[in-house]
């Protein structure tokens, strides 16, 4: 790890289960500008220094221009779940969808795809589908059952209408 992801691990331990506000926003954007405007991982801290203090509307641009300079796997996972999920909190549910669809469909064995999971059935509640989204969380538990594997994929593509 770089000295510089240290510096941004240490301004969100200090955070740690306080409120992130505009002092930990200053902190990391003084870290980021280290490494200039062009930098992925700079604007992915940037983002969800903004997103953690509930600030979807400035975070969602920040994500995007992150994975738009490129980032590598985990952190490209990172930030398509937490852009979805900051288009989700301003209202937009289809925007939310594609991306975590795009993410799926592209990255399906991706660490993160659990999370993804999850992100993806939040959305499908969001969008009136809370039996789909029922599904797609039942279809990601299903891995770690260690038995009902058949039953529960069943019922769950039963929930889902068989498209989950």
């Amino acid at each position: 790890m770089s000295d510089w992801q240290d510096r941004i691990d240490a301004v969100w331990e200090a955070a740690a289960g306080g409120v992130v506000d505009d002092d930990v926003i200053t902190r990391i954007d003084a870290i980021a500008a280290e490494r200039g405007s062009d930098d992925a991982e700079a604007a992915f801290a940037r983002a969800g220094a903004r997103d953690s203090a509930g600030r979807p509307d400035e975070a969602v641009p920040l994500y995007r221009r992150a994975l738009e300079l490129g980032l590598d796997g985990d952190r490209r996972a990172q930030a398509t779940i937490q852009l979805a999920s900051s288009l989700r909190n301003l209202g937009d549910v289809g925007g939310a969808l594609a991306l975590i669809s795009a993410e799926q469909d592209a990255h399906p064995d991706s660490a993160y795809r659990d999370a993804i999971a999850a992100m993806h059935a939040l959305a499908l509640a969001s969008a009136g589908q809370p039996e789909r989204g029922l599904a797609v969380a039942i279809l990601a538990l299903v891995p770690h059952m260690p038995r009902y594997h058949r039953s529960m994929t069943a019922y769950a593509r039963e929930i889902g209408g068989g498209d989950a």
